[in-house]
Protein backbone atom coordinates (compact mmCIF):
# COMPACT_ATOMS: atom_id res chain seq x y z
CA UNK A 1 0.00 0.00 0.00
CA UNK A 2 1.21 3.24 -0.93
CA UNK A 3 0.30 6.77 0.09
CA UNK A 4 0.81 10.61 -0.81
CA UNK A 5 -0.87 13.83 -0.26
CA UNK A 6 -0.24 17.45 -1.41
CA UNK A 7 1.87 19.97 0.25
CA UNK A 8 -0.60 20.80 3.11
CA UNK A 9 -2.22 17.68 3.42
CA UNK A 10 -5.71 18.97 2.19
CA UNK A 11 -5.49 16.25 -0.10
CA UNK A 12 -4.75 13.00 0.34
CA UNK A 13 -4.88 9.55 -1.37
CA UNK A 14 -4.29 5.51 -1.16
CA UNK A 15 -2.87 3.20 -3.79
CA UNK A 16 -3.53 -0.41 -3.21
CA UNK A 17 -0.45 -2.00 -5.81
CA UNK A 18 2.74 -2.22 -5.86
CA UNK A 19 4.81 0.29 -7.28
CA UNK A 20 8.06 0.52 -9.28
CA UNK A 21 8.15 2.59 -12.61
CA UNK A 22 7.36 6.03 -12.94
CA UNK A 23 7.50 7.80 -16.57
CA UNK A 24 8.89 11.15 -16.88
CA UNK A 25 7.13 12.85 -19.35
CA UNK A 26 9.29 15.92 -20.94
CA UNK A 27 6.68 17.85 -23.29
CA UNK A 28 6.29 21.42 -23.03
CA UNK A 29 2.51 21.35 -21.36
CA UNK A 30 4.05 19.25 -18.54
CA UNK A 31 6.76 21.47 -18.25
CA UNK A 32 4.75 25.24 -17.85
CA UNK A 33 2.38 22.69 -15.41
CA UNK A 34 5.47 22.09 -13.05
CA UNK A 35 7.78 24.82 -13.76
CA UNK A 36 10.90 22.42 -13.96
CA UNK A 37 11.83 19.69 -17.06
CA UNK A 38 8.52 17.83 -16.73
CA UNK A 39 6.73 15.35 -14.42
CA UNK A 40 7.40 12.16 -12.95
CA UNK A 41 4.15 10.03 -12.83
CA UNK A 42 3.66 6.81 -11.86
CA UNK A 43 0.22 5.04 -13.52
CA UNK A 44 -2.25 2.55 -12.08
CA UNK A 45 -5.47 0.73 -12.20
CA UNK A 46 -8.46 3.10 -10.57
CA UNK A 47 -9.37 0.30 -8.86
CA UNK A 48 -6.18 0.20 -7.29
CA UNK A 49 -7.12 4.15 -6.13
CA UNK A 50 -8.89 5.88 -3.59
CA UNK A 51 -8.98 9.42 -2.34
CA UNK A 52 -8.95 9.09 1.70
CA UNK A 53 -9.72 12.91 1.95
CA UNK A 54 -10.03 16.30 0.48
CA UNK A 55 -12.01 15.44 -2.95
CA UNK A 56 -13.54 19.32 -2.50
CA UNK A 57 -10.18 20.80 -2.48
CA UNK A 58 -9.15 19.66 -6.07
CA UNK A 59 -9.21 21.70 -9.17
CA UNK A 60 -8.93 20.93 -12.34
CA UNK A 61 -7.78 22.41 -15.93
CA UNK A 62 -8.62 21.28 -19.25
CA UNK A 63 -6.29 22.42 -21.75
CA UNK A 64 -8.50 23.76 -24.66
CA UNK A 65 -8.41 21.71 -27.92
CA UNK A 66 -6.06 18.80 -26.22
CA UNK A 67 -6.99 15.51 -24.49
CA UNK A 68 -5.26 16.22 -20.90
CA UNK A 69 -6.14 17.67 -17.65
CA UNK A 70 -4.03 18.98 -14.78
CA UNK A 71 -5.19 18.77 -11.30
CA UNK A 72 -4.16 20.45 -8.86
CA UNK A 73 -5.14 21.63 -4.81
CA UNK A 74 -6.86 24.50 -4.49
CA UNK A 75 -5.55 25.27 -0.73
CA UNK A 76 -1.46 24.98 -2.06
CA UNK A 77 -1.23 24.34 -5.57
CA UNK A 78 0.33 21.07 -5.39
CA UNK A 79 -0.42 18.95 -8.36
CA UNK A 80 -2.27 15.70 -7.90
CA UNK A 81 -3.79 12.35 -9.73
CA UNK A 82 -5.65 12.63 -12.22
CA UNK A 83 -6.99 10.94 -15.01
CA UNK A 84 -5.02 9.08 -17.19
CA UNK A 85 -7.12 7.38 -19.88
CA UNK A 86 -10.44 5.04 -18.72
CA UNK A 87 -8.96 2.78 -16.60
CA UNK A 88 -5.67 4.37 -14.83
CA UNK A 89 -4.75 6.95 -12.98
CA UNK A 90 -1.80 9.41 -13.11
CA UNK A 91 0.43 10.25 -9.77
CA UNK A 92 2.55 12.57 -9.27
CA UNK A 93 5.58 10.64 -8.13
CA UNK A 94 6.40 13.29 -5.68
CA UNK A 95 3.14 13.21 -4.38
CA UNK A 96 3.80 9.74 -2.90
CA UNK A 97 5.04 9.76 0.82
CA UNK A 98 5.11 6.31 1.81
CA UNK A 99 5.58 2.68 -0.26
CA UNK A 100 7.18 4.45 -2.94
CA UNK A 101 10.72 2.91 -2.08
CA UNK A 102 10.72 0.64 -5.13
CA UNK A 103 10.45 3.67 -7.30
CA UNK A 104 12.63 3.91 -10.54
CA UNK A 105 12.67 6.04 -13.87
CA UNK A 106 11.98 3.04 -16.69
CA UNK A 107 10.50 6.23 -18.91
CA UNK A 108 11.18 9.22 -20.48
CA UNK A 109 8.41 10.20 -22.43
CA UNK A 110 8.24 12.82 -25.19
CA UNK A 111 11.87 13.32 -25.23
CA UNK A 112 11.56 14.60 -28.58
CA UNK A 113 10.11 17.89 -27.09
CA UNK A 114 12.28 18.23 -24.29
CA UNK A 115 13.83 21.36 -23.35
CA UNK A 116 16.79 22.28 -24.58
CA UNK A 117 18.51 22.62 -21.22
CA UNK A 118 17.23 18.79 -19.87
CA UNK A 119 19.86 16.55 -19.80
CA UNK A 120 18.68 13.05 -19.13
CA UNK A 121 21.18 11.11 -16.92
CA UNK A 122 19.51 7.69 -15.65
CA UNK A 123 18.72 4.71 -17.58
CA UNK A 124 15.29 4.98 -18.11
CA UNK A 125 14.05 3.78 -22.21
CA UNK A 126 13.97 7.28 -24.23
CA UNK A 127 10.31 7.63 -26.11
CA UNK A 128 10.17 10.15 -29.01
CA UNK A 129 6.32 10.91 -28.06
CA UNK A 130 4.02 9.01 -25.60
CA UNK A 131 5.64 5.12 -27.06
CA UNK A 132 6.78 5.55 -30.28
CA UNK A 133 10.43 4.12 -31.24
CA UNK A 134 12.59 4.18 -28.26
CA UNK A 135 15.63 5.73 -28.65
Amino acid sequence: MARGQCNCGSVAFEIDAPLSDVYMCHCSICRRFTGSNGIAVVVVDNEAFRWIRGEANIASWNKPDADWQASFCRVCGSALPGVNDGSRMFVPAGTISEGGEALTIAHHIWVGSKAHWDIIGDSGRLHPDAFGESS
